[in-house]
């Protein structure tokens, strides 16, 4: 904080009787952390129904839509009545003030203070202005509030400013399309946590979703996808194509909205990967002359553009548009995943190469990307793209800004895109990609691995170890990625996106030495609140109760209770009923009879009684550590498993399988099989639509057919204890049950089980959801501890 506004929040304090040298503990829930903030211990200000908000200095019409805004917000989410008006009003409560020569840090920095006079909101510019509403839509919603009562803030002093300029979420329209309405509820709520970039990607293998004059094709043909898989369960049917485009009018409809609520909106046009669709629309974009489909698949496809002086030409035109539909300065031009195979095996491209005097491909690609972001360049633009080209050794154009998505091996990528002197933002895929899921319980939603959880998010490294300070200066913000091959709708962005964003919020905004995940878990329950009240359906997954079940002492089960974050207390029952804030609070695991039939219930709350996650369920009983679910089990590969989404069943929530994507394989170790005579198995097909991974896909011989389940002891080519043959799956086009007696030898204990498909999974992967031994039998009926844990 500079030497002003220190001096102003101390003498401010004085004022107040309050001494500066040990600040009294946070009186508010602000998320993100301000950059400085001074509680003070004077009487609380209230404000209540019908209170006035004035409007005063400059930038006046903007100044007046900003407080427009922040009154029906407030109405909408707190149920408070605010009056604005931009006359002398010694009644107003609360006052909002730019003044262009105020003592504030920067244009997106803002003041709020509190006593007896008011609130009084100032800023330099209708930017930082915006800022302070949101901060005072939070001190309005504090912990606890309940709609249409007054409220009351705490007295104090807030000096805020953010600490990068560049604080993104991307939202990836590619592989499935979002209504001009989601994303505008998106930017809406991006908007009050401070987040001021929206990276858009337009284009994609699987859609390209972007009208370009003179190029009626791109979206006439690559806007629309065969409908594989649950696609066509957003069609209503295989035979209807998956299509969605955006039109020019609706283009600056989002970018106008954005504009209004201080988000830039930059465009993504990936080049020359990702490129498939283009193709598809005009074959002699590729490099073989021939015509592909627009892909069904997911990764990497190996359709590149061709590299020439037409295909140059028509990327010119394509950023023309763009540039007239997108005001911000930076335009994304992609340069990940870009599969060189087709290049590598065509003559031309060889030739084109080695007259540039070109060693690699790698070079060519560099070439290229010189040549489109000189074509920004040239017109004011600053290109935006991915480090991938810096993981293979060569260079990106000198004016371009690298998005490191490569963070593992200690932000090495990062690093070296600094040392050139790229200005950097950090998007590194282990935790800032939330497309990946969030937690290992059984009913955690699709999702790519490995797990990214919220404090993995929260301990996001956004200035690289190693670093100078003048190298980290250049990097210029946070990014996550909202890719979306598993994200078909708008409910499952939501649930990727939320809370995780919070803690993006706090990356982006706060001071590093605010960093704090015990401070941040304090706050983030008022932050969920807000949005419940704005209608997002975030996940709770890092306060849900995990259940940990193992054998006990005789006849027993020993239960233990645990959540992601280790925050908030853990209620139970045992009778089946809705833990609330008054049943017991989990302390010890729980020991519980095995010949007893137990329906255990677990909620998380807050001291205050604030619901952090939704009840868990499991039913207990002696068959319950005879069965597991696919998350309970181990990949082959030993690798984090990928989380699919099947088939909406007729009743009921749509299942999600954990699986090995190539590998129809899962390890069950010390699997207890004492006494166990039978097996039921309930297994579905996923559509094969994995694009480069099936080259790695495994392949074991069928005896029937339809190929079968096998489960082996010791190792997947250990002792054969069951066949389960698939022909009465095979035609089934959601959930089948098998069952099969299981050879085991007498006195038989604990044995490590390998579970495997046959046949090939290229031609639909069988994936498993539940395995459950009985010792009896029941091939017909639902075999005991059938159902397991859940949201109930």
């Amino acid at each position: 904080m500079g030497k002003g506004l220190a001096a102003f929040a101390a003498a401010w304090l004085a004022t107040m009787g309050i001494a500066t040298a040990t600040p009294a503990a946070p009186a508010w829930s602000l998320l993100p952390q301000p950059a400085h903030a001074y509680p003070a211990a004077s009487p609380a200000v209230e404000i209540a129904d019908g209170a006035v908000v004035a409007v005063h200095g400059a930038d006046r019409p903007q100044l007046q839509a900003i407080v427009d805004r922040f009154v029906h917000l407030l109405a909408d989410t707190r149920g408070l009545r605010l009056h604005a008006t931009t006359a002398a009003d010694a009644r107003a409560a609360i006052t909002f003030n730019i003044d262009p020569h105020a003592d504030v840090a920067g244009g997106a920095g803002y003041r709020i203070v509190i006593d007896d006079q008011g609130i009084r909101i100032t800023a330099r510019t209708p930017r930082g202005a915006f800022y302070g509403s949101v901060t005072l839509w939070q001190l309005l919603t504090p912990p606890g509030w309940t709609r249409g009562s007054a409220a009351e803030v705490a007295a104090g002093v807030i000096d805020d400013h953010p600490r990068f300029a560049w604080r993104a979420l991307l939202l990836d329209s590619g592989r499935h399309y979002q209504s001009v309405a989601e994303i505008e509820r998106l930017i809406d709520w991006m908007s009050l946590d401070k987040l001021d970039v929206l990276l858009w990607h337009l284009t994609e293998d699987q859609g390209w979703r972007l009208d370009i004059p003179g190029y009626p094709a791109l979206t006439k043909t690559g806007a629309c996808r065969n409908a594989v898989g649950l696609d066509a369960e957003l069609t209503g049917s295989p035979d209807q194509p998956y299509c969605g485009h955006y039109t020019a009018a609706e283009v600056r409809e989002i970018v106008r909205y954005a504009a209004e609520r201080y988000v830039t909106v930059v465009p993504g046009i990936d080049l020359p990967g990702h490129a498939q669709a283009a193709i598809a629309a005009y074959p002699w974009l590729g490099v073989t002359g021939q015509r592909p489909p627009v892909w069904t698949d997911w990764g990497v496809s190996p359709w590149l553009l061709k590299p020439d002086a037409k295909t140059l030409h028509f990327v010119d035109d394509v950023l023309d548009e763009v540039m007239r539909l997108f005001p911000s300065k930076y335009v994304s031009i992609g340069g990940d995943e870009a599969d060189k195979q087709q290049w590598n095996a065509s003559p031309a491209v060889q030739a084109q190469m080695h007259q540039l005097g070109l060693a690699n491909m790698d070079q060519l690609q560099g070439w290229f990307t010189g040549q489109v972001a000189g074509h920004l360049t040239a017109h004011g633009r600053t290109p935006v793209g991915w480090d991938d080209e810096l993981v293979a050794g060569a260079t990106l154009p000198a004016a371009e800004v690298v998005m490191s998505w490569h963070g593992n091996d200690g932000e090495r990528v990062a690093l070296a895109a600094l040392r050139q002197g790229h200005d950097v933002v950090m998007t590194p895929q282990e935790s800032l990609y939330f497309d990946h899921y969030q937690s290992s319980l059984p009913d955690e939603w699709p999702g790519q691995p490995p797990m990214a959880t919220l404090r993995q998010a929260y301990d996001t490294v956004v200035i690289p170890h190693g670093a100078s300070a003048a190298e980290a200066g250049h990097v210029i913000g946070v990014q996550a990625g909202l890719w979306t091959e598993l994200m078909p709708d708008f409910a499952r962005d939501q649930h990727a996106l939320y809370p995780r964003v919070a803690a993006l919020a706090e990356l982006g905004w706060s001071p590093a030495a605010a960093h704090d995940w015990h401070g941040f878990l304090q706050r983030l329950p008022a932050e969920l609140e807000r949005y419940r009240a704005l209608g997002i359906g975030y996940a709770d997954t890092a306060f849900a109760p995990a259940f940990d079940v193992t054998a006990g002492a005789g006849d027993t089960l020993r239960v233990a209770l645990a959540n992601q974050t280790g925050f908030g207390t853990i209620r139970y029952t045992t009778d089946g009923s809705a833990p609330t804030p008054a049943s017991t609070a989990y302390v010890r695991p729980l020991t519980l009879a095995a010949r007893d039939r137990t329906t255990l219930r677990a909620a998380t709350f807050m001291p205050d009684g604030y619901p952090l996650a939704a009840p868990r369920m499991q039913v207990l009983d002696a068959a319950t550590l005879l069965g597991r679910d696919s998350s309970q089990l181990a990949s082959c590969s030993h690798q984090p498993g990928m989380r699919l989404g099947g088939r909406q069943p007729a009743r009921g929530p749509r299942p999600v399988y954990t699986m090995d994507v190539g590998d129809m394989c899962w390890l069950w170790p010390q699997a207890p099989l004492a006494g166990v005579t039978h097996v039921n198995l309930s297994v579905a097909r996923v559509t094969w639509r994995f694009g480069d991974e099936a080259k790695d896909a495994v392949v074991r011989p069928r005896v029937g057919a339809a190929g079968e389940f096998e489960i082996h002891a010791d190792s997947c080519t250990g002792p054969l204890l069951a066949r389960l043959p698939l022909t009465p799956a095979a035609q089934a086009s959601g959930q089948t049950r098998l069952g099969a007696p299981i050879a085991t030898t007498p006195g038989n204990g604990a044995r490590d089980l390998c579970i495997v498909a046959t046949g090939d999974p290229r031609d639909g992967q069988w994936a498993l959801a539940r395995i459950t031994f009985s010792k009896g039998n029941t091939e017909t009926g639902v075999p005991q501890g059938e159902r397991r844990t859940g949201k109930r």
